[in-house]
Order: structure tokens, then C-alpha cells, then sequence
């Protein structure tokens, strides 16, 4: 016994180091295809649409978020997850050497033609994502011991954000110093190694099987009577899940931050990227701390704290004078992004039996995913009719409905002993 003790302790010391291993290099391929910068500067030189350019970072999104919950009775079933991830990730990581390749051969093709090759790949990288998402979540969940994983997904997100600053660094050099269509051919290139590296350290992952279900009623399948069954069983979840779709209508002023300063209070490139560096080097601080504080001391108070930050990044953005305002600004909302990142997933894990992670998880994914998409356009829609400051005040109030839920209505997960599996409900053939 004190020998299989021995071995899990080093299976899991390697698991986690071949997990930040796998995060870093993803988040240094990030850095050089970034969904927020490179590639709509990449897409801006083909057409000045904003609606096309804007759609890049949202395909990104929808596509991480809404597959995961179509997933879950097949996951379930698996013994081994790993294999699945694999297989799918490769779904993710493929079409950056596409763009790559589409980069290069640019100035051959017709302009509708790129466009059209470009959004297919973003698309099919989005899906991939998307399909890999829930295996991989409860591959960690497996793999990192419960008492650990939030701190885990914390150290592996703040070596991803700070990859991917040296790499968004390194691909703007790329881009200034060498001409076109070779400049983003070589930022894509570089991007694709980063994700075979991040994969190989993926695919080393060691994984022991679980056991087989005996009862087939504890795995539940995905379809709208068996989450429905959930959603009215399960109080907790349920809270989590409105408090987080809130949730992420106090996060729709972020994308206009450095606008509103720019056309506002004058805000320079310079302190532009300063102000993105504060907010990187906030999430790379934040995420391990808020991991070991809700590993260590309660993951409902860490939501509440990072709603709370978002809450007061809000209040600052509307309340700010001038441009060191945004100091706080950018500093609160890169410990909320923190928040909503490592322990939200690490969190999902939480609510379930094991049997039915793979449908939580899907859950808290795919039915927040239209918040997330709708919250960025409401609030430009907001800006566009009414100005930034509405945008930022209904933030405010997002944050505050999200926290109130959260502090009054939500137990913390770990208290609260998980219901037994829902039962499939019955279908009529």
C-alpha cells in the first residue's frame, strides 16, 4: 500500500509539471496568433469591416463554450480520457499552421477567397476547442488531486499569460521588422510549433483508468430532459449558473476601456500597452494566489472577491478623471479575468458526482456560453446609443446582482454533499 502511495505522489508531481509544461507552450502559441490582436491585424489588412474583425475573438469564444455540454454522454463513458483529448485537441492546434500557409499565399489569392479560407480555420480551431474543452477538464480532474486543482489551473494560467506576453512582444517585432505576407507566415509557423509542444507535453500525461460503471442510470446523457432533471435537483448548480450568466454582464465594459481613454483622456499607444501590461502582470499574480486561496480556503469566497473586482474596475472606469485611473482599471479586471478563468473551472468540478461531471461541466459551459457572446455586443450597442459611462454603470449593476446571488443564495461546493446521478429520463422511440 505504502508503495502505490509512492508512485501516485510521483504520477501526480509529474502530471503537474508536464500540465505547465503543456500550458505554457499554448499560451506562448497564443502569444504569436492572439485572437485579440494578431489576427485581426492579420484580417485588417484584407477588409476594414469591424463586424469582421470583431467576430474573430467571439468565434474564438462560442466555439471553446458551446460544444462542450453535446460531449458529455460520451465522456462520461470513457475509461480513459486522455485518448479522446488527444485526438481532439489536435482539432484546436491544426488550423494555425493552416493560417500559416494562407498567410503566405495572401497576395495569390482573391480578397473574398482568403476571407472565406481564413473564417473556416478560425472556425474549425474554435469547434476544436470546444470538443476538447470537457475531456480535458476532467482529465485534470483526475489527474491533479481535489485539494490542489484550483491552485494548478492558477499556476498553469499565469505561466500561460506571461508565454504569451513574450510571445505577443516577439510577434509585434515579427511584424515590424519583416515585410508582408512573410511576417504573419512566420508569427502562425511559430504559433503551430508552440501548440506541437504544448501537445507533446499534453500527450505525456499519465493516467490510470476508473472503474467501469455498473449502473448505466448513473451516467446521464446530454439531451434538454436530463439537464432540465438537474437544474430542478440541484439548488447549488443552479445558483452558480445564474450568478455567473449575470456575471458576465459586468465584464461587458472591458472590451472599451482603452477606447474610452483613448478618445477621452487622450491616452497615448505608449500607455495603451503599458495599461496592457498591467492587466498581464495582474493575471500573472493573481491566478496562483486566487488558486491557493480557493484551494486553501473557499472557492465561493474567491468568486465573490473576483466579482467584486470587476465591480470596481466598473466603478473606476466611470467615475475616472483622467488616464491614471486606469491604473486600478486594468489592475481589478485582470484579478476577475483571473477568477473567472481558474476557478470557475476548477469550481464545476466541485458540484457533481463523478459520474456526471462531464454534463456539469458541459453545463457550466454551454448555457453561460450566450451571456458571454451577447454581453461584448450589448455593450457596444450600449456605447454607440448612449456612451461609454452607461455601458460601465450597467456593468456595475451586473456585478453587484452577481454578487448578491452569490453571497446570500450559493453554498459553498465543498460543504455540500453532492446529490446521487439524476437518472436518465425516459424516451419515447
Amino acid at each position: 500500500m505504502g508503495s502505490m502511495a509512492v508512485q501516485r505522489g510521483k504520477d501526480v508531481r509529474f502530471n503537474m509539471a508536464v500540465n505547465l509544461l503543456d500550458g505554457s507552450f499554448f499560451g506562448l502559441a497564443i502569444g504569436f496568433a492572439s485572437f485579440t490582436t494578431i489576427i485581426p491585424l492579420f484580417v485588417s489588412n484584407l477588409t476594414d469591416s469591424a463586424i469582421l474583425i470583431g467576430l474573430i475573438p467571439a468565434i474564438h469564444t462560442m466555439g471553446w463554450q458551446f460544444p462542450q455540454l453535446f460531449l458529455a454522454k460520451r465522456i462520461s463513458r470513457l475509461t480513459h480520457f486522455k485518448p479522446f483529448v488527444v485526438l481532439m485537441t489536435i482539432q484546436e492546434r491544426f488550423p494555425f499552421l493552416a493560417l500559416a500557409v494562407i498567410a503566405l499565399i495572401v497576395p495569390r489569392l482573391e480578397t473574398h477567397t482568403a476571407l472565406w479560407l481564413i473564417y473556416f480555420f478560425l472556425v474549425w480551431q474554435g469547434l476544436g476547442g470546444g470538443l476538447t474543452a470537457n475531456g480535458w477538464v476532467n482529465l485534470i480532474g483526475k489527474v491533479i488531486p481535489s485539494d490542489f486543482r484550483a491552485t494548478f489551473f492558477g499556476l498553469q494560467s499565469s505561466a500561460a499569460n506571461l508565454l504569451s506576453s513574450v510571445g505577443a512582444v516577439l510577434a509585434g517585432y515579427i511584424i515590424e521588422e519583416i515585410h508582408a505576407p512573410l511576417n504573419f507566415a512566420l508569427c502562425f509557423f511559430i504559433a503551430s510549433i508552440g501548440m506541437v509542444l504544448s501537445l507533446f507535453f499534453l500527450s505525456l500525461n499519465r493516467e490510470s483508468p476508473k472503474a467501469l460503471l455498473q449502473d448505466e442510470a448513473a451516467v446521464t446523457g446530454s439531451g434538454w430532459k436530463e439537464i432540465v432533471a438537474i437544474l430542478k435537483a440541484d439548488r447549488n448548480f443552479r445558483t452558480f449558473l445564474i450568478a455567473r450568466f449575470v456575471a458576465q454582464f459586468s465584464f461587458m465594459g472591458y472590451a472599451f476601456y482603452v477606447i474610452y481613454a483613448v478618445n477621452y483622456f487622450g491616452m497615448s499607444p505608449l500607455m495603451a500597452g503599458v495599461m496592457t501590461g498591467v492587466l498581464t502582470i495582474a493575471q500573472v499574480v493573481a491566478n496562483p494566489l486566487f488558486g491557493w486561496l480557493a484551494d486553501r480556503w473557499s472557492y465561493k469566497g474567491v468568486l465573490e472577491l473576483g466579482t467584486a473586482a470587476a465591480l470596481l474596475s466598473s466603478v473606476f472606469a466611470f467615475l475616472a478623471q483622467g488616464v491614471a485611473w486606469f491604473y486600478p482599471v486594468f489592475a481589478l479586471i485582470g484579478f476577475a479575468n483571473s477568477v473567472y478563468w481558474s476557478t470557475i473551472i476548477a469550481i464545476s468540478l466541485e458540484f457533481s458526482p463523478e459520474a456526471q461531471r462531464p454534463v456539469y461541466v458541459g453545463m457550466a459551459n454551454t448555457l453561460t456560453a450566450p451571456a458571454i457572446i451577447l454581453a461584448p455586443i450589448l455593450g457596444g450597442w450600449i456605447a454607440d446609443r448612449w456612451g461609454f459611462s452607461l455601458t460601465f454603470l450597467i456593468s456595475v449593476f451586473a456585478a453587484l446582482v452577481a454578487l448578491l446571488v452569490l453571497h446570500f443564495y450559493m453554498v459553498e461546493p465543498r460543504n455540500k454533499a453532492p446529490l446521487p446521478a439524476t437518472p436518465p429520463v425516459a424516451k419515447i422511440h
